[in-house]
């Protein structure tokens, strides 16, 4: 049964369109922030959102992050918050896919029958979990299966083939194809490493792949978006989220920033 994600995949490559994935952390300012935050970058388009659980210790994220995953612990967020957050966006109409991006300590502390079950219940996605390899994959895939739920796996370009094979095998909804070797953060230009790494991918694979990692402007969603199936935009939103927090417009300040990254023709006609 195909879920959110599968019906969003489908739409964009018969309307030959890259997509547009936002990352922002639960909780960061605050949780009601995070909701209309959500339904902001649903109504601007996004065509799958990232919902980041904070996590102490976020060893995949650059600076920008991990302060705000910071942030979010200070305010007590916890996964059952997360979880209710999605519930109350979908209570307001909201039918854009939502996945959450998490490290696999918290899921594995509430325990992973209940996470899945939860996430089904609220109208959650998928799941991409940072530092969850394809060899420790299998029990949860197979959790995640029976509620129709995405796992999302991660690969590098520093992966051999084999190992991409093996992530590929696992993976569901997309691959989530990191830009480069690194921690997340946003960068002024985008490196070969991308483009030779979805190259490589489609090798093992006929899911989407989408590209995050340093991805903060117009020009480079446009690029991305050449041979891949969508863009994933995180610390840049994330940045302008913490630069606007305390002024109290986080809302406009976002709708303004997401207005000037999406390309006039933010399309993928001439890709892969």
């Amino acid at each position: 049964m195909k879920n959110r994600i599968d019906k969003k995949f489908k739409q964009l490559k018969n309307e030959k369109r890259g997509g547009f994935i936002p990352f922002i952390v639960a909780g960061d300012p605050n949780l009601e922030t995070t909701k209309d935050l959500i339904l902001l970058l649903a109504e601007m388009g996004a065509s799958v959102i990232e919902l980041g659980v904070p996590f102490s210790d976020p060893v995949a994220d650059g600076v920008t992050i991990q302060a705000a995953a910071e942030r979010a612990l200070i305010n007590g967020i916890s996964v059952k918050d997360v979880l209710e957050t999605v519930k109350r966006v979908r209570s307001e109409g909201c039918e854009t896919p939502i996945i959450l991006f998490s490290y696999f300590n918290p899921i594995l502390q509430f325990g992973l029958e209940r996470f899945a079950s939860e996430m089904k219940t609220v109208g959650a996605d998928g799941v991409l979990i940072t530092d969850l390899v394809p060899e420790e994959a299998e029990d949860l895939r197979q959790i995640l299966v029976e509620q129709n739920l995405a796992l999302i796996m991660l690969a590098a370009p520093t992966s051999s083939d084999d190992r991409l094979k093996k992530i590929c095998d696992k993976a569901s909804g997309f691959v989530y194809a990191v830009s480069r070797a690194g921690v997340t953060g946003a960068r002024n230009e985008m490196s070969d490493e991308a483009e030779n790494l979805v190259k490589r991918l489609r090798h093992f694979t006929d899911l989407p792949i989408a590209v995050g990692f340093g991805i903060s402007t117009a020009a480079q969603m446009k690029e991305v978006c050449r041979y891949a199936d969508a863009a994933v935009v995180g610390s840049a939103i994330v940045k302008e989220i913490e630069r606007t927090a305390e002024s109290g417009d986080v809302n406009g300040n976002v709708r303004d920033f997401v207005k000037n990254l999406l390309p006039d023709e933010f399309s993928a006609t001439d890709l892969h």
